[in-house]
């Protein structure tokens, strides 16, 4: 995955990669859950992504956005925090045409590929803000307005002095819960075991969340196993969903 989530299913090359005095400052936070790795472009992500974003995209603001307005509809509204290279976003917003979908990244490659996916396949539910997950959710989601919230392969962050790193922690996902609706849900998902320890624990200790399981939940329909998933699981590796909703 990406480094802010770094998903199996949406693979980013790490191979070119660039210094932050190099790219857009995309967060304020003193520790960030993702490492600017953009990897390389293609002309094709370049080209999609400077024709498709002033349409679809959503400039980050400190201020909360109107998301009906900016949809053109009143629908549910899901967030997507770190799609990678978006195949599971474009075929989810495929598979649910009723919801709107707001995706959040900030690797270039993957917001270039999203962005060439909905314009070919014509998708119109999907819009992309290009910033700090953290930040997106604390200055421009209102309270109380969200129907879901999607984490997919978030970077597992191995290494023990890493984990501060871990996008999925108590203070997080209090602030996640508080952008949902009663009854809106949090869908975590990871190939890391010991994450997925983790994330049990974490969403479990949020008061204001309840276990949809009794600890790990089956595999929604909307949610694709990827070809990573697939592969990992032949050979024997675990995928774990966590699906919390707000009491």
């Amino acid at each position: 995955m990406t480094d802010q989530n770094t998903p199996e299913n949406n693979e980013v090359p790490p191979e070119a990669q660039t210094t932050e005095a190099q790219t857009p400052r995309l967060s304020r936070q003193p520790i960030r859950s993702f490492v600017l790795r953009q990897g390389r472009m293609s002309d094709a992500q370049h080209r999609y992504l400077a024709e498709q974003m002033p349409r679809i995209g959503i400039p980050y603001t400190e201020s909360n956005v109107d998301l009906d307005a900016i949809f053109g509809r009143e629908a549910p509204k899901v967030v997507e925090i770190g799609f990678g290279m978006g195949d599971a976003s474009a075929r989810i917003a495929q598979f649910l045409p009723g919801t709107d979908f707001v995706g959040v990244e900030v690797h270039g490659p993957g917001v270039g590929n999203l962005c060439k996916l909905i314009d070919l396949e014509g998708i119109d539910n999907i819009r992309i803000v290009q910033h700090d997950a953290v930040e997106v959710m604390r200055d421009m989601i209102a309270p109380d307005s969200l129907d879901g919230v999607h984490v997919f392969f978030p970077d597992p962050w191995p290494k023990k002095r890493h984990h501060k790193r871990r996008l999925i922690q108590p203070a997080f996902v209090h602030l996640i819960a508080s952008r949902l609706k009663p009854g809106g849900y949090l869908h975590c998902a990871t190939d890391w075991e010991e994450y997925a320890e983790q994330m049990l624990e974490v969403l479990s200790g949020e008061s204001s969340l309840e276990n949809t399981a009794s600890d790990y939940a089956p595999r929604p329909d909307y949610r694709p196993e990827t070809r990573f998933e697939a592969r990992g699981l032949r050979l024997g590796h675990g995928v774990w969903d966590l699906v919390f909703r707000r009491r």
